[in-house]
This record gives C-alpha cells, sequence and structure tokens, in this order.
C-alpha cells in the first residue's frame, strides 16, 4: 500500500520514482542511518547527489541536516527538496547530471 501523500514519506517515494524516470539506470539508496544525512543518495553514472526530502518548505529541519546538505553540496550536489522546489532541484540535478567533465 502506498504511503500518505501528506506525509514526508510518500513525498520521497514520488521523487524516487521519479528520479528513476528521468535518469534512467540511476540507484537511490535511502540514508537514514546517521542523523542530520541527506535521505536519499542518487548515483548516476559518474556523478552523484544528495537529497533531504521535507513535505513543506516550512517543515523543521533536524540538527546536522543543514550541515550536511551545504558539505555534501561542496563535494558535488545536495539540495533540501520538497513539493514546492521539486521542479526546481530535478531541472539543477538534470543540468548536473548531464554535464560534462
Amino acid at each position: 500500500m502506498a504511503r500518505s501523500s501528506r506525509l514526508e514519506s510518500g513525498f520521497q517515494d514520488r521523487l524516487i520514482k521519479t528520479l528513476e524516470a528521468l535518469f534512467p539506470g540511476c540507484m537511490v539508496f535511502k540514508m537514514d542511518q546517521i542523523q542530520g544525512i541527506p535521505d536519499l543518495l542518487v548515483l548516476y553514472r559518474d556523478k552523484w547527489a544528495s537529497l533531504e526530502c521535507k513535505r513543506s518548505a516550512k517543515a523543521k529541519r533536524q540538527p546536522n541536516q543543514e550541515y550536511y546538505v551545504g558539505k555534501m553540496n561542496e563535494m558535488s550536489f545536495s539540495r533540501f527538496v520538497s513539493p514546492e522546489n521539486k521542479e526546481e532541484v530535478l531541472d539543477e540535478l538534470q543540468q548536473i547530471f548531464e554535464s560534462h567533465p
């Protein structure tokens, strides 16, 4: 049974399906082992990204999330993503994944 669309988990499930459709062959891992680490790790070709899913742009951020999203963004690409900014983040991610070194 699908998780509720109003919950972060439902948004995350739909986002994973969107990522898999946009980036065929990508691997998406749920990373919920350490507090503050972004929810999703996306591997595509020779690039990676991490995404912290929020059910809304105003949802509370947990301790260390700002730190890890910022640190991982310095290394590659990392964003907070919610229904309000999903299209913008996916557009940025597409540019990153399709860029050549």
